[in-house]
């Protein structure tokens, strides 16, 4: 196999290249004085617009559509906002005297996120999963994660004295809820035009995300809190993202079976539970901790975002064969082959009428 073409059949995207390039630019150019005040402007305008956006675009008829299969929708936000925050708060705990303070906090931020959109909806497509449930899981995941996700801030990692501050609680409000809700009330207006040109709004979404990375991997650069990382520290984060990642997705996998969910709805419990988004999470983490040691909480984050591709690829691809083999099979079985149908039409003797 050439190297084009195993690099074709990696599942790297190449939104988290440009994710590293931002780093390493932040790392040799990090904006210094004048120039930073200017940059942090910028950050916050780019956290409205993005909610702003995110609001705009986000369906409430197709939340409440969805909220009819209450049972699929209340087991993926209790894996979301239930199962994940525990695991986060002992793994924090194992870990704590291994890894530098600003990465445990990063690992347990991680779990306090809400799930997806494009992903989730994307690989429950492609598994043959119950897509109208996965787009109903993923929106009311975001939609809730507005709210949910700073109070789990406040109460899980608030007592390190992160997020617990009345200013970031106002932060919240004008970055992101005020935003949001006027993206709602300019859905109606804007809605089409939005969905008509996707591309434009994914690189403004993508755009904004970028120039929040910079920032937050520049302050620390300046500060210098990069010199605290080493090498293992990154390959134990790794690690632990992938531990984590196994772990829900093992224990989501065996709980939707044993409440006796049908295959599709396995599916989109699995992949809709197991993402956490990055796209809400690095605004979220620059708003909830200011300060130069955010390039490190946000690193997790990232590197999880990366594993949950790899692995949620994977296994798409695998659910797809099965449910093709599966198709394949019940084919078979309903339609006779040739030789079957030779000998169905094959005339019948009869044996010759015995003497009485």
């Amino acid at each position: 196999m050439s190297l084009a073409r195993l690099i074709r059949r990696v599942p790297i995207d190449g939104y988290l290249l440009a994710l590293l390039a931002t780093v390493a630019l932040a790392m040799a150019v990090p904006a210094r004085g004048s120039a930073a005040e200017g940059l942090d402007i910028l950050v916050h305008l780019a956290v409205g617009g993005l909610f702003l956006l995110y609001g705009a675009r986000l369906s409430p008829s197709s939340i409440w559509a969805g909220l009819s299969h209450w049972r699929l929708q209340g087991v993926v936000l209790l894996i979301t906002f239930g199962l994940f925050p525990v695991l986060g708060v002992l793994m924090g705990w194992i870990v704590g005297g291994i890894l530098p303070a600003a990465m445990v906090t990063g690992l347990v931020f991680v779990c306090l996120l809400p799930s997806t959109v494009q992903s989730s909806i994307a690989f429950t497509s492609i598994a043959r999963g119950n897509l109208p449930a996965a787009l109903c899981a993923a929106s009311l995941s975001n939609l809730l994660g507005v709210v949910i996700t700073p109070a789990l801030v406040a109460l899980v990692i608030g007592a390190h004295g992160a997020g617990s501050s009345g200013q970031a609680l106002i932060d919240i409000g004008l970055q992101i809820l005020a935003p949001f809700l006027v993206g709602q009330c300019l859905r109606p207006f804007v809605g089409e035009w939005l969905r008509a040109h996707g591309r434009l709004t994914m690189l403004a979404d993508r755009g904004s995300i970028l120039l929040i990375v910079y920032s937050a991997f520049g302050k620390g650069m300046v500060a210098g809190v990069w010199g605290l990382v080493m090498p293992s520290s990154l390959a134990i984060l790794l690690a632990l993202d992938a531990l984590l990642l196994a772990l829900v997705m093992g224990i989501t996998a065996v709980t939707a079976k044993m409440l006796g969910f049908d295959r599709e709805d396995r599916i989109t419990i699995l992949f809709c539970g197991s993402k956490k988004s990055m796209a809400s999470g690095i605004p979220m983490a620059n708003i909830l901790f200011p300060g130069p040691g955010v390039g490190l909480i946000v690193l997790p984050l990232m590197l999880f975002h990366q594993v949950q591709l790899f692995a949620c690829a994977i296994l798409a691809r695998r659910f797809s064969r099965l449910s093709e083999q599966a198709g394949l099979e019940a084919a078979s079985s309903n339609h006779p082959s040739a030789s079957d149908r030779e000998t169905a039409l094959r005339p019948v003797v009869l044996p010759p009428l015995s003497p009485r």
